[in-house]
């Protein structure tokens, strides 16, 4: 039988993850007997850790010891638990300044141009929705359009997209709630990968379709257009008249061509879900490597899921460009811990019993794994859910750690392609964003073929990080293209948009 391969992962870990099963009795190299198995992507001590001692994994505190630990067992939630601690932000300290390539040397990648100077990589006509109230007349019209045959005419519109919601009534007409949603439908009917937007509303509702045109200075034309089903005469009438409407934008929508354009016009989302043992050794810091190459041509990478960066937030205040920005985002993380304890919930929630299973025991650990999805670079800005991203470089939006509610925002935002990482197997897929799928282990790459798109299980095998991270960002070109993801195939993307409901429903 072979040795049981591990990774101690800095050299001031007490602990080794098991990169194979560990049965009893076996002795991994440079690790202690097993007294117990220890599965797949979990955590065996190397040396004996006292009661209350900190378990320590990539040379940061994972957890403490719930009880003592001897040399060779599997630690996890039964004998490693979270407790608050203190953290130094380091505001600043591990900065730099980046070198950005000129855009005549940066990569290009094929995408459609808009009037505002963004690029994107989709053409859609999106359908949104001031009200879950005509959330079913939206989709009624997507579905003409779809059955009529209409799309065979416009070869360059890549689909005709309801994205409805549950909100936009019940709901207070100011505060953080209102705003939220209020910057994801501008948000959407703004991102580049829509070139034509139909907003249905109902029209007695708190969110008032006119009330965004205002305030966003939105004019009815072949790029937006508006109707609601009071004002229409009910359901048929306004099923027919949206059909119409449709009809009047897709010829405006289907001149739209791919044009070369410079990787600096990409703003790339990252996610992660379905996390497991393997995500911060693997598909996560390949993804920050991505980032950074992205990042040096110009790009913009959109670190997110506030909750799962809990417990590594010093790691990322140290790389804040100025101290506006660390303190920021150490102002978000403030807010959740008072979110969380007005809801009656903890950070510790999260992870999930599957994120468990896969060998992730505290937040701590997880956020240290999801944090490397942003790579070295500096944090030049931190948002709020749904804000437009403006800046170049790796930046931080405010978002729940539940993915199609962080995406949802990151969309909002102006990402126009996703890199999702999952070690479970996340099932998930976004329009009018594209969504890379990263698979953090060669068994769930094989399992779920059909919706994979880059294994990054190989570094386990020798890949080197910088390898795979140029695999992945020849990826992203790649989709930005046109080139399909798994999940396009499949047909994910409508029932995704999942706006944040942030404050009471009434």
């Amino acid at each position: 039988m072979s040795t049981p391969r591990t990774l101690r992962l800095n050299a001031s870990d007490n602990v080794v993850v098991a990169v194979d099963e560990i049965p009893v009795g076996a002795t991994p190299a440079g690790a202690a007997t097993a007294r117990e198995r220890v599965p797949k992507g979990h955590k065996m001590a190397i040396v004996a850790i006292g009661v209350d001692e900190p378990v320590r994994k990539i040379g940061q505190i994972i957890g403490f010891a719930s009880r003592p630990i001897s040399a060779g067992e599997w630690v996890h939630e039964h004998n490693c638990v979270m407790r608050a601690f203190a953290r130094d932000p380091h505001i600043g300290e591990g900065a730099y300044q980046e070198v950005i390539a000129a855009v005549s040397d940066q990569p290009t990648f094929q995408g459609y141009r808009r009037a505002n100077g963004r690029v994107g990589t989709r053409n859609y006509l999106a359908i949104l929705t001031s009200v879950n109230c005509s959330a079913t007349t939206a989709r009624l019209i997507a579905r003409e359009v779809e059955r009529s045959g209409l799309l065979d005419d416009y070869p360059n519109v890549d689909g005709v997209i309801p994205l409805v919601h549950g909100t936009g009534c019940g709901m207070a007409s100011r505060g953080e709630g209102f705003e939220a949603l209020m910057r994801t439908q501008w948000g959407y009917a703004a991102n580049p990968n829509v070139g034509a937007t139909l907003m249905v509303g109902l029209g007695c509702e708190v969110f008032q379709i006119g009330r965004m045109k205002e305030e966003y200075g939105l004019v009815e034309g072949d790029a937006f257009q508006s109707l609601t089903i009071q004002a229409t005469g009910g359901t048929r009438k306004t099923v027919e008249a949206g059909v119409e409407r449709v009809k009047s934008m897709l010829p405006a929508l289907d001149r739209a061509r791919r044009d070369t354009a410079p990787a600096g016009a990409l703003m790339v989302a990252l996610q992660c879900g379905g996390s497991d043992g393997y995500s911060g050794i693997t598909a996560n810091p390949a993804l920050g490597a991505a980032v950074d190459v992205l990042v040096r041509n110009g790009g913009t990478g959109i670190l997110s899921e506030t909750p799962e960066i809990y417990g590594a937030e010093h790691l990322l205040t140290r790389r804040a460009a100025t101290a506006e920005v660390g303190l920021k985002l150490l102002e978000r993380i403030r807010w959740w811990e008072d979110y969380c304890a007005r809801n009656g919930g903890e950070m510790n929630n999260n992870p999930s019993p599957g994120n468990k299973a896969g060998g992730l025991t505290t937040i701590l650990e997880k956020s240290l794994g999801a944090a490397a999805k942003g790579g070295t670079t500096p944090l030049v800005a931190v948002y709020k859910y749904a804000e437009p991203v403006t800046a170049k470089g790796f930046v931080f939006m405010d978002t729940p750690g539940y993915d199609p509610v962080s995406a949802t925002g990151q969309v909002a935002g102006g990402a126009n392609v996703i890199a999702f990482t999952t070690g479970r197997g996340s099932a998930f897929g976004c329009k009018p964003t594209p969504s890379i799928k990263l698979a953090t282990n060669t068994d769930v790459y094989r399992r779920m073929i059909d919706d994979m798109d880059v294994n990054c299980g190989d570094v386990l095998e020798g890949a080197s990080i910088a390898e795979k991270g140029r695999e992945i960002f020849d990826k992203i070109l790649a989709v930005a293209s046109g080139e399909r993801t798994k999940s396009e195939a499949l047909g994910y993307g409508e029932a995704e948009f999942t706006p944040w409901q942030i404050g009471a429903t009434m």
